[in-house]
């Protein structure tokens, strides 16, 4: 019997019939670091899968070293990892991650970043300055990530510094789900969106239209020579007697936020809340947030915030369902733009 002959029997006995090629049925895969293991359960939950079994080791000397307990070749992998402090052990644990994968035999990687790291370091401020967005795209290229999926990104340049497939997902429709249902009619009647700065002008004008509601504008001066220092000059815009609600990315020591807010409530501002993807909270942010001039604060899950930065005022919603239905999106050659409505 000739091998095209042997080669027939074969796929009659799997079931093939004769001249059909055989599809390789896709797997899905996902793990990640150990930055954020709530959010990492949320998502495989979300998913309907298992975290597949990690062994992960810091040695003595502060060294890394994470390896998958089963095969993962032929698999579509997702890597998750957040990038809260310590942010640049997180990274290496990640780029870790990821050269395993590649040398695993995965089919393609996907590393899911909630919140991007070094991402205000998106272009030169001044001379002899780093780019330094650029360099983890590279980095997490040269590991072997095929495609990266973030989550309102800094700046959104950050999609061409990778050499591949950008996801780039927004919050605002869970955000925006929340206050749809916790404002009263009556907030809703005097809801004013206000955006800290004139970089965020175009985020807060899609809020106002989503909401409905006017669109107020912080005009803010920094000093490009002192960190997370800025001065509030005006506010352009009617606040008195209104709702307002400050939207940002993210909030890092709280300064640019608690001072727009004390600058709204001696404008006459009747409430401020916050609103903001990314709870960096570096210190003393859990502080200045429970500053008398903010009534609320809420932030996504993106990053984790301990028990010690929590506070009264602070609600935090799950970002996990978002981020599972993008995976869940590429993993099925989807659309994640059609989450948007056309926006991503």
């Amino acid at each position: 019997m000739g091998r095209k002959d042997k080669t027939v029997d074969l796929d009659r006995e799997r079931g093939i019939a004769p001249g059909v090629v055989a599809k390789t049925k896709k797997r899905l895969v996902v793990s990640g670091g150990r930055s954020h293991p709530d959010l990492l359960a949320d998502v495989a939950a979300e998913l309907g899968t298992q975290i597949v079994p990690t062994e992960y080791r810091t040695f003595a000397s502060g060294e890394i070293l994470t390896r998958f307990e089963v095969s993962v070749r032929g698999c579509d992998v997702f890597l998750i990892q957040s990038f809260g402090p310590p942010v640049n052990e997180w990274l290496m644990e990640l780029l870790i991650m990821l050269d395993a994968a590649k040398r695993a035999s995965a089919k393609r990687i996907t590393v899911v970043a909630p919140y991007y790291p070094y991402s205000r370091q998106d272009k030169k401020g001044r001379g002899r300055e780093p780019i330094s967005a650029r360099l983890v795209a590279d980095l997490l290229k040269t590991a072997g990530a095929d495609r990266v999926m973030s989550v309102d990104l800094h700046a959104a340049q950050i999609q061409g510094f990778f050499d591949g497939p950008v996801d780039h997902l927004f919050a605002k429709p869970v955000l925006l789900h929340y206050f749809q249902q916790k404002l009263s009619p009556e907030d809703r009647e005097k809801l004013t969106v206000v955006s800290p700065d004139t970089g965020r002008v175009r985020v807060a004008d899609q809020w106002s239209d989503s909401l409905g509601a006017p669109l107020a504008i912080i005009h803010k001066r920094r000093d490009p020579n002192v960190a997370n220092q800025v001065t509030v000059s005006e506010i352009v815009g009617r606040v008195r007697g209104r709702v307002c609600l400050l939207v940002d990315d993210m909030i890092d020591t709280g300064g640019t936020i608690v001072k727009a807010a004390q600058a709204l409530k001696e404008s006459g501002a009747e409430r401020v809340i916050v609103a903001a993807t990314h709870a960096v909270f570096s210190d003393p942010a859990s502080e200045r947030l429970q500053d008398a001039s903010i009534d609320e604060v809420v932030v996504t899950d993106t990053i984790p915030v301990p028990e010690a930065k929590r506070f009264p005022t602070l609600t935090i919603l799950p970002i996990a369902p978002l981020l599972a239905r993008a995976i869940h999106e590429v993993f099925e050659d989807g659309s994640v733009t059609s989450m948007f409505n056309g926006e991503a």
